[in-house]
């Protein structure tokens, strides 16, 4: 393992501002989880971050690569420049009452956390004012850079940051993310993906009188999918492509004149997810001829696989060593238990201790928006232990911990770990360096070019629509207390 600079007294002083801090901790992750906000729509939840960092002394610039509710906020100067980011958005159907281990909606149908996201924010957050308040107090040189990063759910915003230019400056970065395990990984981690929506025209008509009138926008879409179903047995076995159809036409007896589809490409390279994409537009294309139909084709995302730096990694699981796992109550427990029960996995409760440091990881067929970062600058990954094991993602399980103590204590210790991460480097500048002459070791050959296309704008209107229909009831669960972090 690398060598890592004692605590001492700055990194003792951050620790104990975000243990100080508790209460606004918790207020922060539980407002963000009843804000239960989509990507692209994280108006009160980017609103409320970057008010307390604007508070606290940063420099907030919002609405960052066209994002309204991505921003950047900026304490101090020199280097080194550091970076910290992570999402904050919800899920489609997943409203979930907090500490209730069967399922049981805030609002039904709404939008909810059910994975952890309104945690990442809050750790995010802490660390950002617990780090700014140690490098003012203890003369620290360097900058600090806080991403906020909306619609990761959709792959969406931080390709778009890279593209831009955000990261050109900086020499290192991190992202926290919850999980039931408190420790962290390096290697290859996550698959690269393209997002895509293929739109047909056609022409409408009366589909039981006149259908030969028609143009049927919907057979494209249908032949597409055919198209893609045959191409399968010649993907390579580690690519994977899913879909929905967002528009199929309004009732049956007229013939679509518009209809799309929105698909997932994935590999676990970004050459490999380039092909599988441009394979599936040849397809939209043979489908559009067919249906005598015209074509368009929106890339919605592309990202590159996340790939986490080996240095950055003994730097983080040092810090988790030395914070440890938190302690849980048999009541925890008990609720830990009963969860996995109604989501019939493994009756294992929660984990007793900090997950041991270990090899590479084992690449894995999500995605995450964050592989652009990983192969721009060096980038660690801090694993917080906020949620309860074995609980599948994007589901109501996943969200039932995440305004109760489980949550608040694992977020606790992630920002405490992540603060400690943080200052090491600001202290060390021959870490920094050691950091960035194992990250070229790391890629090699390989020259990073976004996937993403030069001219691509972030859609601004995507989960406009579903906000705007259930946020007023859900207003009513938002908790009236507002988070006040102190020195």
């Amino acid at each position: 393992m690398v060598p890592v600079a004692t605590s001492g007294s700055a990194k003792e002083f951050a620790i104990d501002f975000v243990a100080r801090n508790e209460r606004a901790f918790i207020t922060l992750n539980d407002s963000i989880f009843y804000f239960g906000e989509l990507g692209v729509q994280e108006t009160r939840t980017a609103g409320l971050m970057t008010s307390l960092l604007e508070q606290h002394g940063f420099h907030v610039q919002k609405g960052i690569s066209g994002f309204a509710t991505s921003f950047l906020a900026t304490y101090g100067k020199g280097e080194p420049v550091i970076a910290i980011h992570t999402e904050y958005d919800a899920n489609p159907s997943n409203s979930q009452k907090s500490g209730v281990t069967e399922r049981a909606e805030i609002v039904a149908g709404a939008p909810g956390h059910c994975e952890g996201h309104n945690t990442n924010a809050a750790v995010m957050v802490a660390s950002a004012l617990a780090i700014r308040y140690a490098m003012e107090k203890f003369d620290l040189p360097g900058t600090l850079k806080i991403f906020g990063a909306s619609a990761e759910e959709q792959l969406l915003s931080r390709p778009y940051f890279v593209r831009d230019g955000l990261f050109d400056d900086v020499d290192l970065a991190f992202h926290d993310h919850i999980l039931d395990e408190f420790g962290t990984d390096y290697g290859m981690m996550q698959s690269a993906a393209v997002s895509a929506e293929f739109t047909f025209r056609g022409e409408a008509a009366h589909a039981a009188v006149a259908p030969w009138k028609g143009r049927d926008a919907l057979d494209a879409v249908v032949l597409m999918d055919m198209g893609l179903a045959q191409h399968r047995e010649h993907m390579k076995p580690t690519m994977t492509a899913h879909r929905v159809i967002t528009k199929g036409g309004e009732q049956p007896n007229v013939i679509p004149a518009i209809a799309a589809c929105w698909w997932y490409f994935r590999d676990p390279t970004a050459e490999g997810a380039r092909l599988l994409f441009e394979r599936a537009q040849q397809i939209a294309q043979g489908a559009a001829l067919m249906a005598n139909c015209e074509l368009s084709v929106d890339v919605r995302a592309a990202v590159w696989p996340v790939r986490l730096n080996q240095t950055i990694a003994e730097v983080i699981q040092r810090n988790v060593e030395a914070v440890g796992m938190p302690v849980w109550t048999e009541t925890e427990q008990d609720f830990a238990r009963a969860l996995q029960r109604q989501a019939k996995v493994a009756e294992m409760g929660l984990r007793p201790a900090v997950t041991s440091f270990k090899g590479p990881a084992v690449q894995i067929a999500a995605s995450n928006d964050c592989g652009d970062v990983s192969w721009k600058v060096p980038m660690g990954r801090i694993w917080f232990p906020g949620n309860v094991p074995y609980l599948p993602f994007h589901h109501w399980s996943a969200g039932a911990a995440l305004a109760t103590s489980i949550a608040h204590k694992g977020g606790l210790a992630g920002a405490k770990a992540l603060s400690g991460a943080v200052i090491d480097y600001l202290q060390d500048r021959d870490l920094v360096a050691q950091t960035k002459r194992s990250f070229k070791q790391e890629i090699g050959d390989t020259v990073y070019a976004p996937l993403l296309p030069s001219g691509q704008r972030a859609p601004a209107d995507l989960n406009r629509a579903l906000m705007e229909k259930f946020r007023p009831e859900m207003e009513a669960h938002y908790l009236r207390l507002e988070p006040v972090f102190t020195l």
